[in-house]
């Protein structure tokens, strides 16, 4: 999410100003890029609406492309050859140079470091001989090249947190190109800014000392600086950093909780199981760990973008928050478009300091955007999130039931998600519906109760309606009608004592759409023959 921020910002700067907001992959970092995670980024941004002028192509699910430009590639993997090019500039003009020593010879003078108290940083330490060279090549060393800092201070650039001088000597001669042979960071957006043309980078305040390596590379190279804007993290509510492990760390405890030692089937290969469990500093692929919490009926907290998508967030609603959460538009604004954001936003009312994400407000917010929607449209949203992460539904019920589903949870809805995950009774079998043995179902259906001599317990209701609705027409007011029937007759006019018994044996809860439409829902056949089962499963708890 605070990626999606950023993008959002940098988004809404650009297009404010008749600029281009142009995407880059970073991905040289192979241990830690992957082509799915590129993947994903760019499907939550299109999702989130935020589109970008220029970087990797990208077909969106309305057929439309996005991406593209003169100054590609994009993926930063796909442009060694431009990095290399620059980095023989930098050894050429003495600005840079290679760097040989092994693991153990940086470990020695990090120890020597703090030996003196001091913090370590690499300076050069001399050029080797040819003798040397030949020598570490036969070890199998491969080198690094290092970027020479020069001693003297750095001032870096902040349109945010305003300008600081760092002190003579912080910057060591940090590494430019690692021994895999491609750029750090530091190098790759430093030449990627210049050739792309960028004329703003916003990024998270984690990254501001980073901008002291990034003017000295601009300066040896003979490259512009960009203006820079550092925005702040996003914590929870409790102060904690909105991190991945937030995840992790309920699933392990569910893990541990549950006594689990072997991967539940069709979750995570045994493989992954085995590396996650033997290491917290291991996390489970995104798609895994999704797995694994249905498996153990455990609600991950949203993290991700797509986390908050599943969940039946509205991208408009996400944008809106997360523009909140660092910036403010003033004038006690709070509900706003992209639009709004795109003509208002500027660094002027960048908050400095980290922003809460409080999710009960961020509800509230999803809420009021539901409440708003015309049926129609409750309707096409709905659907089409069933399309994408509750297929299931869309299986089972006809297109009659799933309009009456619809209408029956609108008032209640509070996200797009709401309709099926409180109402997973509907993809149950008849024979597989299990009946919640807790407080409110033993209340409905008098289990364990004393009840007044000559009164009706809920069970009694349940058998009774059971022979009523067996003859009864199938259709809304025929069911109603014959249950207020019922009641007024034999429940002293109290319609709750007769649908909630109903409703317990339908549904297997005490929570459900309005009763008559849970029995459409579910259908003549299915209706009667859960409540058959209800009543051989209350019975043999008496």
């Amino acid at each position: 999410m605070g990626g999606a921020r950023t993008a959002l910002f940098c988004w809404a700067f650009a297009k404010g100003r008749g600029g281009k907001f142009v995407i880059r992959i970073e991905d040289t970092d192979q241990k830690r890029s992957s082509d799915a995670a590129s993947v994903g980024f760019l499907k939550d941004l299109e999702w989130l609406g935020i589109r970008w002028d220029e970087g990797p192509v990208f077909r969106a699910p309305d057929g439309s492309s996005v991406g593209g430009g003169e100054h590609g590639p994009y993926f930063q993997s796909e442009r060694l050859e431009i990095y290399n090019h620059h980095i023989a500039r930098l050894i050429a003009s003495g600005n840079a140079y290679e760097a040989w020593d092994s693991q153990e010879e940086l470990e020695a003078l990090r120890k020597e470091a703090l030996g003196r108290k001091e913090a370590f940083r690499y300076r050069f330490r001399g050029e080797p001989s040819a003798e040397d060279r030949a020598r570490f090549a036969a070890e199998g060393r491969v080198p690094v090249v290092r970027f020479r800092a020069k001693l003297a201070p750095v001032t870096i650039p902040d349109e945010v947190l305003g300008y600081t001088v760092l002190p003579e000597g912080e910057v060591d001669d940090f590494v430019i190109r690692k021994k895999d042979g491609f750029p750090t960071y530091h190098f790759a957006v430093v030449v990627d800014d210049e050739l792309m043309r960028v004329t703003h980078v916003f990024r998270a305040q984690e990254h501001f000392t980073n901008t002291a390596k990034h003017v000295l590379l601009q300066d040896a190279l003979g490259f512009r600086r960009p203006v820079y804007g550092h925005l702040s993290i996003i914590k929870n509510p409790d102060d904690s950093k909105m991190s991945k492990r937030d995840k992790d760390k309920v699933l392990r405890k569910a893990v541990k909780e549950q006594g689990i030692t072997a991967p539940p089937e069709s979750t995570v290969s045994v493989e992954e199981w085995t590396a996650w469990t033997a290491s917290d500093a291991v996390q489970l692929s995104l798609e895994g760990a999704i797995r694994l919490a249905d498996a153990l009926r455990v609600q991950l907290p949203e993290i991700n973008v797509d986390d908050f998508r599943r969940s039946g967030y509205l991208p408009e609603v996400i944008c809106n928050f997360l523009a909140l959460n660092g910036w403010s538009p003033g004038h006690d604004v709070e509900k706003f478009d992209n639009e709004f954001l795109k003509e208002r936003f500027g660094l002027d009312r960048v908050l400095k300091t980290p922003a809460k994400f409080d999710r009960v407000k961020l509800l509230a917010f999803n809420t009021d955007a539901m409440n708003a929607m015309s049926h129609e449209e409750f309707v096409a949203r709905c659907r089409a999130h069933a399309e994408a992460f509750r297929p299931e539904y869309l299986a089972r019920l006809t297109p009659e039931q799933f309009a009456r589903l619809m209408t029956a949870t609108k008032e209640r809805s509070k996200t797009l998600d709401e309709p099926f995950k409180s109402n997973a009774f509907l993809l149950e079998t008849n024979e597989s519906l299990q009946f919640k043995d807790d407080k409110a179902v033993r209340k409905a259906l008098g289990i364990g109760a004393t009840s007044e001599a000559g009164a009706k317990s809920g069970l009694d209701h349940l058998r009774a309606m059971r022979s009523i609705l067996e003859q009864c027409e199938w259709t809304h007011d025929a069911l109603e009608h014959a249950a207020n029937a019922y009641a007024t007759d034999c429940a002293g006019g109290k319609i709750g004592s007769v649908a909630q018994p109903l409703r317990v044996a339908v549904s297997g809860t005490t929570v459900s759409p309005p009763i008559w439409d849970t029995l459409l829902l579910v259908g003549k056949p299915g209706s009667l023959r859960r409540l058959d089962r209800c009543i051989e499963w209350a019975v043999a708890l008496r």
